[in-house]
């Protein structure tokens, strides 16, 4: 696939995450952020170590202050040629030297404000994936200060996404539907899941893909499993097959889903593809700004339990996507988090029937000004393989 490469993001773009994060950390009564390597890290700064060890990397944000991302030595040069470095103060350490002081030292916790009532000392943001150990240091070097995930403590952090991140999110998915296009070509029947999956990941690179996620190909009574694993099964004729797929372009990520049917379906499963479809329908409608998350959960799911087969859709509407193919918001009872323009997420009801066969329809889904924008743009009728 070929295209223009897209704009690389810049030092300021990366200052104006971090200043950003800074300031909902300390709306959210944080005294500080701690983020580990992984995403987080990925979106604040651009950096991505080597390789994760044993060494502590931590990147030390706090109201006020300037950035400083501690890295060990021996990777130093590769921090300071990651695109955000120029907005950040690096401070190394050696084998031999305690990285938990240096940090603490950062922080210094005398002046940092409390934690929330019933919290000991300052309350601080850390990344869900930091190791225990680095953890444990850190509580041992800063004693009395707690510590809350980042999911928790800010799930809205990377969840708006500015105009070219959109940009990004817009051509990941139009990859993915590149990819979708060119799978209904291939043969399904007489070919086991893990070939036709097989398949989908190389198309998926060939579109411009540098990390593949995810091929779920689920055949016949397999699509009854959600996250279901590709197997030996070889796909039969009058198999429905759910396909859903995604991973990383440009570091932005997709997922979409299409229910396919091997020759010609029977009018039940034509008539359940049609429900899902519908359902899909009333949840894409239901995104518009202010709306909360789980409204979108509530219309694809009451399409599906008014037509009775509301025990069959068994997991929530959607979830958030980004650097990541699964972050917050979630589409999900129960979760009142307003939507806002710039936020992006999945809309993919299903119906999953034991033994028998499922379906799923699924797109990408952007809060615009006035409603929601597909990212996805496949067809979402009922469509036939060989």
């Amino acid at each position: 696939m070929t295209g223009t490469a897209p704009a690389p993001f810049t030092a300021d773009d990366y200052r104006t995450r971090m200043d950003r994060a800074a300031r909902q950390a300390a709306g959210a009564g944080l005294a500080g952020l701690l983020v580990a390597p992984g995403p987080d890290l990925v979106w604040l700064t651009g950096y991505t170590p080597t390789a994760a060890t044993e060494r502590l990397t931590l990147l030390v944000l706090a109201p006020g202050r300037e950035p400083v991302l501690v890295v060990p030595t021996l990777e130093a040069p590769d921090a300071e040629r990651a695109p955000g470095a120029p907005a950040i103060t690096l401070r190394d350490w050696t084998d031999g030297r305690d990285p938990y002081a240096l940090t603490a030292a950062l922080l210094d916790t005398d002046g940092l404000p409390p934690g929330p009532p019933g919290a000991p000392g300052a309350l601080l943001g850390i990344s869900d994936n930091a190791w225990a150990m680095h953890l444990l240091g850190l509580q041992k070097a800063l004693p009395g200060t707690s510590y809350a995930s980042l999911t928790e403590a800010l799930p809205m952090l990377r969840a708006v996404k500015d105009t070219a991140e959109l940009e990004l999110m817009a051509a990941a998915g139009a990859a993915a539907d590149t990819a979708f296009e060119e799978i209904r070509k291939v043969p399904f029947a007489g070919r086991r899941e893990t070939d036709v999956a097989a398949d989908l990941a190389a198309l998926l690179r060939r579109t411009g893909h540098s990390q593949v996620d995810f091929t779920i190909v689920a055949s016949g009574p397999n699509g009854a499993n959600p996250h279901h694993e590709n197997g030996d099964r070889v796909i039969e004729r009058g198999d429905m097959v759910v396909l859903d797929f995604g991973g990383l372009k440009d570091g932005y990520g997709s997922d979409t889903s299409r229910t396919v049917h091997v020759g010609e379906p029977t009018d039940e499963e034509r008539r359940v593809h049609d429900l899902v479809r519908e359902a899909q329908e009333a949840g894409f409608r239901a995104v518009r700004p202010g709306a909360a998350c789980q409204d979108v959960d509530r219309a694809a799911r009451a399409v599906i339990t008014d037509a009775g087969y509301g025990e069959y859709f068994i997991h929530r509407t959607g979830h958030g996507i980004g650097v990541t193919t699964h972050e917050p918001p979630y589409m999900i009872e129960g979760e009142e988090q307003p939507l806002v323009p710039g936020m992006c997420f999945s809309v993919e009801p299903g119906v999953y029937l034991p033994g028998r066969f499922g379906v799923r329809i699924e797109d990408i889904v952007t809060v615009t000004e006035d409603g929601g924008r597909r990212l996805n743009n496949t067809v979402r009728e009922m469509v036939t393989v060989d």
